[in-house]
């Protein structure tokens, strides 16, 4: 039985030698929509459609963040200032995912700390919600007792790259590349899609 086993084992293997999978393909688009109404850091309600014709780079996180959220907004800051002129092109949002406690006010004092274009987003729980939601965000509320107010938000920490209609165009990741590879990166998108 043993030596039956291995013999139609072995004839399989042999017959499988040589043989190719065909590589995967991956068409289509991603699941990631630039659709939100929410409040800016002015206290005007946005949508959108306020940001049409402007690439967008967005960023989920909240002002009690202790690391990746000033230091992503940092990154962001360095890839703006590359840009030079073109940066009128370009509409960069800081998304709350800590309502709450963000304000407008306290939205206005934090992103004018990192950038004078940088633009940032609060609203209610649900309106919050639904922002993230359309982006594919994960974010979750922890207890922290060592914390303000006893709790941290952990969230993702991506960078979204999106097209002056709304869709996604890409993501990125602080420290995956220097904020000069961004902004050439980037800058050559805008400038293939004029």
């Amino acid at each position: 039985m043993t030596i039956a086993a291995l013999v139609i084992g072995g004839a399989y293997f042999v017959r499988t030698i040589g043989v190719r999978e065909p590589p995967s393909v991956t068409t289509g688009e991603a699941a990631i929509r630039s659709e939100f109404s929410l409040i800016d850091h002015n206290g005007n309600r946005v949508t959108e459609a306020d940001f049409l014709g402007r690439w967008q780079l967005v960023f989920f996180g909240f002002t009690y963040c202790p690391d990746v959220c000033p230091t992503t907004l940092a990154y962001m800051a360095n890839v703006l200032d590359r840009f030079g002129g073109e940066v009128e092109r370009v509409a960069p949002i800081f998304i709350t995912v800590d309502p709450s406690r963000d304000t407008p006010e306290v939205m206005a004092e934090y992103v004018q700390a990192f950038h004078p274009k940088l633009v940032g987003l609060t609203g209610s729980e649900a309106a919050v919600a639904a922002a993230a939601q359309s982006f594919r965000v994960y974010y979750e509320k922890m207890e922290e007792e060592t914390a303000p107010d006893g709790y941290l938000m952990a969230h993702s920490g991506h960078i979204y790259l999106m097209t002056p209609e709304g869709r996604f165009e890409d993501v990125f990741r602080e420290g995956e590349q220097s904020a000069e590879e961004m902004a050439v990166d980037v800058l050559a998108r805008m400038n293939r899609k004029q």
